[in-house]
C-alpha cells in the first residue's frame, strides 16, 4: 500500500538525517511531504467506512523523538528556525512566533512511525484502525504542521 511505503521512506529519511547533506534533505523532504498529504487528505473515514479500532501502542518516547529532532536540527543549523503565520497565539501576538523545522519535522515522524509500526506488527491485520488513528491526528494536528514546514523547506531551497 503507497501510504505505508511514504510513511516508512519519511520515517527513515528522517531518523538518517545526520548523514544527510542539507540540500538533498530538503529537496527530497519537498517531495516526499505533499505525498503524504495527499495520501491522508483524499482516504477519509468515508473511503475506510466504520471501523471500531482501539488503543495502540505509541513507539516513539521522548528520547527518541528528541534525538530525531536534534539530528535534523543539528543538518538545517541555522535554516531550523522559521517564523509560523498560523500558529493561534499569532493573533494575539504583536512579535513573531517562531518555529522549528526539525520540531515540526518530528512532530510528523512521531504518528507515522506509530502507523508502520502498528501495521508492521499486526501484519498488517491492523492497517485500517492504524490508518484511522493516523488519519485522525492528521486532522487535528499534523496536516497544518505539515504545511507550514512545507512552505519553511520551499523558502529554505527557493527563497532569497
Amino acid at each position: 500500500m503507497r501510504i505505508v511505503s511514504d510513511a516508512t521512506q519519511y520515517c527513515a529519511a528522517v531518523e538518517n538525517a545526520r548523514e544527510s547533506e542539507k540540500e538533498d534533505f530538503v529537496k527530497y523532504m519537498l517531495r516526499v511531504l505533499p505525498q503524504i498529504y495527499l495520501d491522508f487528505a483524499t482516504v477519509g473515514k468515508e473511503e475506510v467506512g466504520e471501523f471500531d479500532y482501539g488503543f495502540y501502542q505509541t513507539y516513539v518516547d521522548e528520547e527518541w523523538y528528541e534525538s530525531v529532532r536534534r539530528g535534523i536540527e543539528r543538518l538545517m543549523g541555522p535554516d531550523d528556525t522559521f517564523l509560523e503565520t498560523f500558529e493561534q497565539d499569532m493573533k494575539y501576538s504583536d512579535t513573531p512566533i517562531a518555529s522549528s523545522v526539525s520540531e515540526s519535522l518530528a512532530d510528523i515522524y512521531q504518528p507515522l512511525y506509530n502507523f508502520i509500526m502498528i501495521v508492521r506488527e499486526t501484519e498488517g491485520s491492523e492497517l485500517v484502525g492504524a490508518y484511522l488513528e493516523c488519519h485522525e491526528n492528521f486532522e487535528t494536528y499534523w496536516s497544518q504542521t505539515l504545511c507550514n514546514v512545507l512552505r519553511a523547506l520551499n523558502n529554505i531551497r527557493y527563497g532569497s
